[in-house]
């Protein structure tokens, strides 16, 4: 018995000694994540047999020296206890810069000097040149296009959504869907009037906003977000908490969306009746609400349908996807959520697939839950978006009985 004992206490730490080297390893990833991307584009550009001459050279690698520094000490500035809307753009700016530059720096670094090696084009420098030239001009291209995307009115996906449950008198029911509007240090009040002035043509009978409203308290995003105040459904408009609600005094967002005349659906259904039928339409904080210590915030989906008949379609408003496997246990129809932003800048999403069982678009969990995760409506920090375009969703639900004729 005692050496039973001992075996499993020697097999515990020899399980346990690689998961703390991981957690050790995963305490430097802040620290290693900004050297490696500012790093390896510096190599790739400028030390790998172009041989520049060397006032070029020393420049180059000065100025990356320089976004290593840079970066992280304006995100700091920008995002950390001061707030300084200025040194966020910046450090924000560069964070997505030096994210394409990296990505195609590895890309174009291996695969484009493959290419040029096999096709026998120049010397070792020529290719090294030609590589350099082809990564600046694909990330000059992408990072123009990317802020012209990130800064539009989002174009409109429409799509229809099947739910066996639905009932005939509410075929048709439009639902329109906004998330992640990101209002923060670049200022967007004309462009949120224009993303309302959009919703408004829809003629939705119910939009739904899925959190993460703006980075910053509601009293100073107020002006970006007081359009929200114009929006137009013919039943309701709903809000659900995001992450970024409870890094920016969440209970403020919640008043002020009521002030607007938004129904913050905070662990609560409402009812949407039409022809005779009902549908619950039901909202959860975001799951990171609990942990942010305030009060009486957190994502109780038992409360939120609470008092409502098991029979009914529901549709729940979940800030993140990851929700969904409690939506699929308790038998919810259709989850809408945001908070990937599709990846904002590509290959990203790869990322998010790591945390988030969808990064976009309609997926199926469970015998019966539908989920819709939008790509967001805004952007968050950097602002571009790459191969990941912005949206707001039209979901026109449909019924299995609905009339043919």
């Amino acid at each position: 018995m005692t050496e039973t004992s001992d075996t499993r206490s020697a097999a515990g730490a020899a399980e346990g000694e690689p998961r703390s080297r991981v957690q050790r390893l995963m305490r430097y990833l802040p620290l290693v994540a900004p050297v490696l991307l500012w790093a390896v584009p510096c190599w790739v550009l400028l030390h790998t047999g172009q041989h520049w001459p060397l006032p070029v050279a020393l420049t180059g690698t000065a100025l990356f020296a320089l976004g290593l520094v840079g970066m992280p000490l304006a995100m700091v500035r920008g995002h950390g206890r001061r707030q300084e809307d200025r040194a966020a753009i910046v450090g924000d700016t560069l964070l997505g810069g030096v994210w394409v530059l990296f990505t195609w720096s590895v890309l174009l670094g291996v695969l484009l000097r493959l290419a040029l090696t096999v096709a026998g084009v120049g010397d070792g420098q020529d290719r090294a040149r030609i590589v350099t030239w082809a990564v600046l001009g694909v990330a000059a291209v992408l990072l123009a296009w990317g802020y012209a995307e990130a800064r539009r009115v989002p174009r409109v996906r429409r799509l229809d959504v099947r739910l066996p449950r639905l009932g005939a008198g509410l075929d048709g029911t439009r639902v329109v869907l906004i998330t992640d509007t990101h209002y923060g240090p670049l200022d967007r009040a004309r462009w949120s009037e224009r993303v309302c002035e959009t919703v408004n043509t829809l003629e939705a009978d119910l939009v739904c906003h899925t959190g993460d409203i703006a980075d910053g308290t509601a009293e100073r995003r107020r002006a970006q977000a007081a359009p929200l105040g114009t929006v137009r459904a013919t039943r309701a408009r709903v809000y659900v908490t995001g992450n970024h609600e409870y890094y920016s005094e969440a209970q403020g967002w919640v008043d002020l969306m009521d002030e607007l005349g938004w129904e913050p659906l905070r662990n609560r259904h409402l009812l949407l009746k039409r022809g005779g039928d009902t549908l619950v339409v039901a909202g959860v904080d975001d799951v990171t609400a609990e942990s942010s210590g305030l009060a009486g915030h957190r994502a109780h989906l038992a409360g939120a349908l609470d008092g409502a008949d098991a029979d009914l379609p529901v549709l729940l408003l979940a800030h993140q996807p990851t929700f969904v496997d409690r939506a699929a246990a308790h038998g919810v129809d259709l989850q809408l959520s945001g908070h990937t932003h599709g990846g904002q800048i590509w290959p990203f999403h790869h990322l998010v697939r790591l945390d988030q069982p969808a990064v976009a678009g309609l997926s199926h969990h469970g015998a019966r839950t539908l989920l819709y995760t939008s790509r967001g409506t805004g952007f968050w920090g950097p602002p571009f978006r790459v191969f990941a375009p912005s949206e707001i969703t039209l979901l026109v639900l449909r019924s299995p009985q609905r009339s043919t004729g």
